[in-house]
Parts: structure tokens; C-alpha cells; sequence
């Protein structure tokens, strides 16, 4: 009696195993429905982030465009602004020729020239040049740059260093200007007394393949 009544006690505690399949389906729904909620939150993250960073790319996207719009006015502002002491002439012929020319001013600012231009993508020449070849340079936007003995070597050093870092500029002495430095393009000449003078920086500014430009896009490497 009491085996029996001790193996009956046995068999009612132990679980059927119809219940056992219902315990082992409800873990793996738990599982799975954990598993779903964690999808949703690594998705609610990502989004989340990608989110910032497509606002972030935006505004910094706009910043560029707002801080590049801002500079090319600056530089617009700053090529229409006139320059101090400038004088310019008009009217001025564009012959080619190949004689000598009597230019009424010195140095010349324009008229008629030889066809082949000089050197001007930032060439600093250490002899006078022909008149009538750095006028052709002018034609095609370049500022030229010339000196005479009353020029220190520091203005020489510093005229040359602006010229060499410079397309469509030339540099070249010539003793018989009346100004100790001057600075030329077609049309448009200005006087200085010496090289660190502000408006050196604003007549490249302004005359570099500026408005005043007979042929713009004109090349100022050596003719050939």
C-alpha cells in the first residue's frame, strides 16, 4: 500500500507533456516577441541618428552655400570699390603694329601694339621691356608693375613676391617714369611712393583681368 500510494503521488506531480509543449511555445513567444521589440528600438535608433545627421548635413551644406554667397560679394564689393589716386584714360586705339609707338603716357596704358604680347603669368624681369609688348599684355587683362632707382630693394622684394604669386601680372624697371612705383592696366594707371602701400593690393584686386580687360580669357603666357 504504501509504494503504491507513494509512486500515485509521483505521477500527479510530474507536468504532461501536453503542458510541457505549452511552457516551451510560450518561452519561445517571449523570446520572440523580445526579439521584436529590440528590432524596433535598434530601428527607432538608427532613424533617429540618421535623422541627425541628414540635419546636420543640411545646415552645414547651407552654411557652406551662405558662407561661399558671402564671400563672392565680398570679392564682388571689393573689385567695384574704387581705388584711391587712379586716373584712367579712354579712347585708346588697339592696332597691331610693328614699329615703335609714342604713347602719352609713362609708362603706357594702351593704344596701339606689337602682336605678340610679353610673359605675364606672374614674370618679374629685371630689364625694361618693350613698350609696345607690355601694352599687348595689358590688352589681355595683366597689371603691370614697373619702378624706377628711387625704389628700396624691400619694395623691389615686395612688388616682385605679389607679381610672382599672380597670374596676368608683370614686373619690369623702367627708369624714366616720374612716380618711384607704378602700377598699370589698360586704361588705369596709379602712383605710388612705395610697395606696402594698401592700394597695391587693391589695384591687383580690382585690375586683374578686371572689367578694363580688352580680351578677357586672352592668354599671358609667352607668345610664340
Amino acid at each position: 500500500m504504501g509504494s503504491a500510494s507513494k509512486q500515485s503521488s509521483n505521477q500527479s506531480n510530474k507536468p504532461s507533456g501536453k503542458q510541457s509543449g505549452l511552457d516551451r511555445r510560450a518561452r519561445i513567444a517571449e523570446l520572440r516577441a523580445e526579439e521584436q521589440r529590440r528590432d524596433r528600438r535598434n530601428k527607432v535608433i538608427a532613424i533617429t541618428v540618421a535623422g541627425a545627421l541628414v540635419v546636420g548635413a543640411i545646415a552645414t551644406g547651407t552654411w557652406i552655400v551662405i558662407d561661399a554667397d558671402n564671400q563672392r560679394k565680398a570679392d564682388e564689393a571689393r573689385a567695384n570699390a574704387p581705388v584711391s589716386g587712379v586716373q584712367t584714360f579712354d579712347n585708346l586705339s588697339r592696332t597691331h603694329v610693328t614699329t615703335k609707338v609714342t604713347y602719352p603716357q609713362t609708362p603706357p596704358v594702351g593704344g596701339d601694339h606689337n602682336p605678340m604680347w610679353l610673359d605675364c603669368m606672374g614674370h618679374v624681369y629685371d630689364q625694361p621691356v618693350e613698350n609696345e609688348r607690355a601694352v599687348h599684355s595689358l590688352e589681355h587683362g595683366a597689371v603691370w608693375v614697373t619702378y624706377n632707382a628711387k625704389a628700396t630693394p624691400e619694395d623691389i622684394k615686395t612688388l616682385a613676391t605679389k607679381v610672382s604669386t599672380t597670374q596676368y601680372s608683370l614686373m619690369s624697371p623702367y627708369p624714366d617714369e616720374q612716380g618711384t612705383i607704378t602700377l598699370s592696366a589698360w586704361g588705369t594707371q596709379l602712383v605710388l611712393d612705395n610697395a606696402n602701400d594698401p592700394r597695391v593690393d587693391e589695384f591687383f584686386t580690382k585690375y586683374v583681368q578686371g572689367k578694363q580687360t580688352q580680351e578677357p580669357g586672352a592668354s599671358c603666357s609667352a607668345a610664340q
